[in-house]
This record gives C-alpha cells, sequence and structure tokens, in this order.
C-alpha cells in the first residue's frame, strides 16, 4: 500500500518557514566555506550539485526537462542568477548586514511590483494589510541587522539594492513559471545551470579554481544541497501560495540567522535585535492569518506575473 502522501508538502507557509531555515544553513556553510574558495567558485558548485540532484528527481519521476516556454526560464534564471551575483559582490564591499539587508528589500520591491501592475491593470486590488505585513517584516529586519552604509561603500549599496530589485523580478517570474504548470525540478534544473554559467565565468576573472580539501568538499556539497533543497520548496510555495504572504514569512530566515550567529560566531544579543525578531515572527503570523482573505492579491498576482 503506497504511502500517504505529507501533507506539508502542500501547505505554502510551512514549505517557506522550512526553505528559509536551511537557507540560513546554506549561509552558515557558505560563511565557512569562504575560507577555502572565491565567491564564483562556490555559486558555480551550487549549480552543479542543484542541477545534479533536479536532473535525477526528474529521471526518478519519469519526467522531462523539456519545456514549452523557454523564454520564461531564461528571464528568471537570468535575474536571479544576476541578483546572486550582485549579492555576493555587495557583501564583499559592505558589512554582511547592510549587504543582507538590502537584498531581503526584495519584498519590499515585490509589493510595489504588484500594486503598480493592479493599477496598471486598472481595477485589481491588492489587500493593504498584506502589504503591511511585508513593511513589518522588513521593519523587523532592519532592526536585527542594524545596517548602515559609509560615504565609499556606493557602488555595494547599489549592487544590494539592485539585487533586491532583481531578486523580486525573480520570485514573481517563478509564480508565472508555476502559474504556466511548469514543475519545479524544471524550475530549479535551469536556474541552477544558470548558477554554473555564471559561477564559471565569475570564478575565470576572479582568481580561478582552487583545490579541494576534504572540509572543501563537504562544505560545497551541503551547500549544494540545501541550496537546492530550500529553492525546490521556495518554488513550490511561490507556484501554490500567495506571493505576499511568502514574502512576509520568508523574513524568518533572518531570526535563524540571527540564532546562529549568536551560536557559532557569538554575535552579540541586542533588546532591537530581540524586537525585530518578534516583528518578524509577527508579520510572518499576520501573513498566514490573512492568506484566507487574500483571494483577489491572488489573482492581481497572476494577472501582473503572466502579462
Amino acid at each position: 500500500m503506497p504511502m500517504a502522501r505529507p501533507r506539508w508538502l502542500d501547505s505554502a507557509p510551512v514549505l517557506m518557514v522550512l526553505a528559509s531555515l536551511l537557507f540560513a544553513l546554506m549561509g552558515l556553510c557558505v560563511k565557512l566555506a569562504s575560507a577555502h574558495y572565491g565567491a564564483g567558485e562556490i555559486v558555480l558548485y551550487r549549480g552543479a550539485v542543484g542541477a545534479l540532484l533536479m536532473a535525477g528527481v526528474a529521471l526518478a519521476r519519469g519526467g522531462s526537462m523539456r519545456t514549452r516556454v523557454p523564454a520564461m526560464h531564461f528571464w528568471r534564471s537570468l535575474t536571479g542568477v544576476c541578483a546572486l551575483c550582485l549579492w555576493f559582490y555587495s557583501i564583499g564591499q559592505l558589512p554582511l548586514a547592510t549587504a543582507v539587508t538590502l537584498n531581503y528589500m526584495s519584498s519590499v520591491w515585490m509589493a510595489l511590483f504588484l500594486i503598480g501592475g493592479a493599477i496598471a491593470l486598472g481595477g485589481a486590488r491588492i489587500d493593504a494589510r498584506l502589504v503591511c505585513t511585508v513593511l513589518v517584516g522588513f521593519a523587523g529586519v532592519a532592526m536585527v541587522l542594524q545596517p548602515a552604509i559609509e560615504r565609499d561603500q556606493f557602488w555595494g549599496g547599489l549592487a544590494g539594492l539592485m539585487s533586491g530589485v532583481l531578486a523580486a523580478m525573480a520570485y514573481l517570474q517563478v509564480t508565472a513559471l508555476g502559474r504556466a504548470g511548469e514543475p519545479e525540478y524544471r524550475v530549479v534544473f535551469y536556474f541552477s545551470l544558470g548558477g554554473v554559467a555564471a559561477g564559471a565565468l565569475l570564478a575565470s576573472v576572479t582568481g580561478g579554481l582552487h583545490g579541494h580539501s576534504f572540509e572543501g568538499i563537504a562544505l560545497l556539497g551541503t551547500v549544494g544541497l540545501l541550496a537546492t533543497t530550500a529553492q525546490w520548496m521556495i518554488t513550490r510555495a511561490y507556484g501554490a501560495g500567495t506571493t505576499l504572504v511568502n514574502a512576509s514569512l520568508q523574513y524568518t530566515g533572518i531570526a535563524w540567522s540571527f540564532i546562529f550567529g549568536v551560536l557559532w560566531f557569538d554575535d552579540p544579543v541586542t533588546w532591537l535585535a530581540l524586537a525585530g525578531m518578534v516583528l518578524i515572527a509577527g508579520a510572518g503570523v499576520a501573513a498566514t492569518r490573512l492568506r484566507r482573505s487574500a483571494g483577489q492579491a491572488d489573482g492581481a498576482n497572476s494577472a501582473v506575473v503572466e502579462s
């Protein structure tokens, strides 16, 4: 008798929270791997592991990598990989807290894109309460990370800001691919291939490839496995759930990262940071409670991303 499908696999909020946890663990591994490899190499190997894993999933399911919407995959991969590369660059130029905060502005940009698209379509509405949960969550991000940009860090700040803009575009395209009926493994596979190409190019112009050690291989493999699993979960969540609800729940990744920073790197605990974590959690809970009343917002999301 076949085993019943776990119900949480169909719950977008649960998938988003778990994906945020896995991405936080991936960030921890990336920080450790940075002592052995450059940013381009990590992107390259992350993409290679992801492509292999998704090819295996497709084979096991009897699926195919042939797609009816190659242009959609191309633009999703291009925006996602460019966002990732810009984010790595900004990390090298800015304090980590500042770079992460700028990248997490993707949810704010996403809300603005959806509102602008709804207005342009005429008559479509977006639940203002969901927009507020995104903005409250971002306020929590800023309180936890307490970012600051110095005068000589303009280009790094601009790169971090653009990474957030492109990440928002990529997530909207993931939603569109889900609406088009593309399976998660295919979306993640083509994104991973884009990461391989971009990582190889970045590594070639920043010093080439380094030799491997057992620790380095283990870290790269773990980064790829965690990133691919989390990307699959996010792809499924954005294809099945409400875009702005997902955006709010994605902020929980900051809370996970904060906890890991305290446990592994002795990062200081401040009342401001704890208050920010409360805001992040509150925004996620509020977004989930509003899920049933987000039908109009979801209709607007679909219309915007498919236009």
